[in-house]
């Protein structure tokens, strides 16, 4: 009886053990249905010539406070530029000339969308589109930009240090 009734405790306690950690997932992945998505949200779109590794989920942020995730990410088959959805919280409110830029949170932390305050009095309105964009940094492109300008400038001092040496030596 002792055993039956330790073995009936035990399995009770993993159980519960896994529902928490299951609720502890679901709620950093911003999966749960409890929470944060029964708060009332409104979509909004801005283009971007380039994501970088920004993702769906990805976190919507002013002067560093969470205010939004991004719902979903398009190409946009007319202007061939990624298309991406906004679900802002419907508790801010931005203006109509507000600003997106893609940052970085860190050195190689995950990407975001950082939004500006713009002074237009009137507001952002659900379905609205952001129009002052700017696309996300890709490393890969600013070490190449970086390398090419490198190369560049030895090219063309190299011709310039051969004539001076050949003034020199006459």
């Amino acid at each position: 009886m002792k055993r039956s009734t330790l073995e009936i405790w035990v399995g009770l306690f993993v159980a519960l053990g896994i529902a928490a950690i299951a609720f502890l997932s679901l709620r950093v992945a911003q999966g749960s249905p409890w929470g944060s998505s029964a708060q009332q949200t409104y979509t909004v779109y801005a283009d971007f010539s380039d994501i970088g590794g920004l993702k769906v989920k990805a976190p919507v942020r002013t002067a560093g406070v969470l205010v939004g995730r991004v719902s979903d990410i398009q190409l946009d088959p007319k202007s061939y530029q990624a298309k991406v959805s906004l679900a802002l919280d419907g508790q801010y409110k931005f203006s109509s000339d507000v600003s997106a830029q893609i940052l970085t949170s860190g050195l190689l932390g995950e990407q975001y969308i950082g939004l500006v305050q713009g002074g237009d009095t009137e507001d952002l309105k659900a379905g609205d589109t952001i129009t002052l964009t700017s696309s996300a940094m890709v490393l890969e492109n600013l070490i190449g930009k970086f390398m090419t300008s490198f190369t560049e400038k030895n090219a063309q001092s190299s011709p310039g240090e051969a004539a001076a040496s050949d003034a020199g030596q006459q």
